[in-house]
């Protein structure tokens, strides 16, 4: 099986910040043809955040294409609307209505293209706050998630963009069901994700364990827990690994592995169950003894006795890690403080994915494009002369990129 399994799709992608833009990067990187349609003249505003939010563009933006053009002049509508029929999705994460008076909603553009599949990424699905704006921050406060992750009483956002990346997941997993919809009945349609929904979603296992418990749930700092040991542990010169005891099998060699034989024959620790309820004393003393030992050492002790382990780690650290420089997990992509392809080459993650036996990972095509990149060839393919072209860009309609685009 190809790692492009997409190829001969088209997507017009509208797209900004992060839930529409992760959507169309996984039809990118599946080997669609993505078309990324920013507001001529000045682009996708994303290129020129700052802070946390520096790399949002470059992230998420290799192997699409770039098309700049101002939608707010019905000559650029126009120009979208001749692309249509030639084209199998359109991605769009803008606010209620934006797209409709830009003269790209759905009923719009299927009326070219009934074939067209719709996908709209919001804050809200239909009912009373669909009109409401919303951030990821915001729905991951309303649904819980910031109270279920931090300490009681200091609710804490997670800390990456989950439900932006996970709204645009749910999207994409429709479009699928469309597209294979589509291959049965020949039509189109509009589909929808949204990040309330998502991080509802998230909460899914928190709901159901108040039923079967009958109990209120609390902040994961605070949690009842499943496992007796499962827990981050202080090891010498003042290392911190994550520590996973989950079955009776993993306990065994992991006190055999540490040479903890009077826990190994104390009858109270028989179970995982009966471990849990002497968490209070068990978890210090364990505590105790890893505390004088050196991280390393801990480490391998984990490995041999095969129980779930991790050091606290950070993102820069993925940087250089082991596996994922040895199994293709790392991609190269250049990266400028505007997004585009001249500045510093480096790594991200790629897409988490493999095909085939021989597990091939999907590759980078094409770095994050500079602005209006491929206005020109875009608008060739689909037909418009090379005097049309030269109008728009005089006229403003159309960016193209240029030795000084970003």
């Amino acid at each position: 099986m190809s790692a492009a399994p997409l190829a001969g799709l088209r997507v017009l992608e509208f797209t900004h910040t992060v839930m529409g833009p992760s959507a169309g990067l996984l039809f990118a990187e599946l080997g669609a043809d993505v078309i990324k349609v920013e507001p001529a003249p000045k682009g996708d505003h994303t290129r020129g955040l700052g802070g946390f939010a520096a790399g949002f563009f470059a992230a998420f933006s290799r192997n699409k294409r770039s098309l700049a053009v101002d939608l707010k002049q019905p000559e650029g509508q126009a120009v979208v609307h001749r692309l249509i029929p030639s084209v199998d999705l359109v991605l769009e994460n803008y606010g209620p209505g934006t797209m409709e008076r830009l003269g790209c909603g759905y009923e719009a553009l299927a009326a070219l293209n009934p074939r067209l599949i719709y996908v709209a990424l919001k804050g809200y699905l239909a009912g009373p706050y669909e009109h409401r704006p919303a951030l990821d921050e915001v729905v991951q406060f309303q649904t819980g998630l910031a109270y279920m992750t931090g300490p009681p009483g200091q609710p804490l956002r997670a800390g990456a963009s989950v439900i932006d990346i996970m709204g645009g997941m749910f999207g994409v997993i429709a479009a699928q069901a469309a597209l294979r919809e589509r291959e049965l009945t020949g039509q189109g349609q509009r589909v929808s994700s949204a990040l309330f929904e998502s991080a509802a979603f998230l909460m899914t296992t928190h709901m159901a364990g108040m039923v079967a418990t009958g109990l209120e749930v609390r902040p994961m700092p605070a949690r009842r827990g499943a496992w007796a040991v499962y827990e981050v542990f202080r090891t010498a010169g003042d290392g911190q690994l994550f520590i996973g005891v989950t079955s009776d099998q993993q306990w065994s060699r992991f006190v055999k592995e540490f040479g903890l034989s009077g826990l190994a024959a104390d009858p109270r620790l028989e179970t995982n169950l009966m471990r849990l309820a002497e968490r209070h004393w068990l978890i210090p003393e364990l505590q105790q003894v890893l505390a004088t030992l050196p991280q390393a050492d801990v480490e391998a002790r984990c490995e041999r006795a095969n129980v779930s382990w991790a050091r606290v780690g950070q993102p820069g650290d993925l940087f250089e890690d082991p596996h994922l420089l040895a199994t293709g997990g790392l991609v190269d992509v250049i990266i400028s403080r505007a997004g585009g392809q001249e500045g510093k080459q480096t790594v991200l993650p790629a897409l988490p994915v493999e095909f085939g036996q021989d597990r091939e990972r999907p590759a980078v095509r094409m770095q994050p494009p500079r602005l209006g990149e491929h206005s020109i060839d875009v608008l060739a393919e689909v037909g418009f002369s090379a005097n049309e072209i030269e109008g728009l860009v005089r006229r403003g309609i159309v960016t193209v990129m240029t030795s000084a685009s970003p």
